[in-house]
């Protein structure tokens, strides 16, 4: 969460580049620590529907201050002035929010979170919502809504398929902010690493999954997000189901053939 406002730009809110089949979405309002307004949220959700075919892993990174702080208050505060004080405008800023962070999971491409400085509250949401998030070993991660008397409901859903429930919930009412190391023994956070090594093991990490059958890898995305939370035989049932179409692209059937010939496959 985040009370200051940020000043009119020409700059955009989100900033795409690409390396190969790598593309990197940068948050790009300083300022503000990369508040999670309507308008970066809808900046976001834009550069989302951008990632075509083309793009094989997506990197999502902040500042060096901040990944982002969460939401922007002022803005919130400035809604209480409507005749319905807010609550239509609350609802759809959240409903938003919600569909930014559903379409990061649904994403056939996996997404990595760079984070730095402060992920906290709707900032920690979109930390805990990318598929893997590499982390500076200063970075600190937060649900720290209650703090100022707001539950953080909403990000508790993305926190909640990361972490263990009672973990999550010591977070969520105490508010107190946890460090990269602690975050990534709870499992928030894949790798833990000094500032200065962030960057390059992102971007190593990321060349090393594109360099797979990307047709494994939206398959292998696809069925792990589906099995988590089902009971064990439902699990089985939707990977064995996934596992069939996998197995029959003829890519794969390469795959396994070269594997067998002792030589590297041709997927051109």
């Amino acid at each position: 969460m985040r009370g200051r406002g940020v000043e009119p730009t020409a700059e955009p809110l989100v900033i795409r580049t690409d390396d190969g089949p790598i593309a990197f979405l940068t948050l790009n309002t300083p300022a503000n620590l990369n508040a999670l307004g309507t308008a970066m949220l809808t900046a976001l959700d834009a550069a989302l529907d951008g990632i075509g075919d083309g793009v094989r892993v997506v990197i999502l990174r902040g500042g060096s201050r901040a990944f982002s702080a969460g939401h922007d208050l002022r803005e919130i505060q400035a809604y209480r002035t409507d005749p319905d004080s807010g609550a239509a405008r609350f609802r759809a800023l959240f409903d938003l929010c919600a569909s930014v962070m559903q379409k990061l999971v649904a994403l056939p491409q996996p997404v990595i979170a760079e984070v730095r400085g402060v992920a906290a509250a709707a900032g920690c949401q979109l930390a805990a919502s990318c598929d893997l998030v590499m982390a500076a070993e200063t970075a600190r991660f937060g649900v720290n809504g209650i703090d100022i008397g707001l539950f953080c409901s909403t990000p508790m859903v993305a926190l909640t398929r990361k972490i263990a429930p009672s973990a999550a919930l010591e977070y969520l009412l105490t508010g107190e902010m946890i460090p990269a190391l602690r975050a990534q023994q709870l499992g928030l956070v894949t790798r833990c690493l000094p500032e200065a090594e962030v960057t390059e093991a992102t971007l190593t990490l990321a060349r090393q999954i594109s360099a797979k059958l990307p047709v494994a890898i939206r398959l292998g995305k696809q069925a792990f997000r589906a099995a988590v939370g089902l009971p064990l035989d439902q699990a089985y049932q939707a990977a064995g189901a996934v596992m069939c179409a996998n197995i029959l692209e003829p890519q794969t059937a390469e795959g396994i053939q070269a594997f067998l010939d002792k030589r590297k496959p041709d997927w051109a």
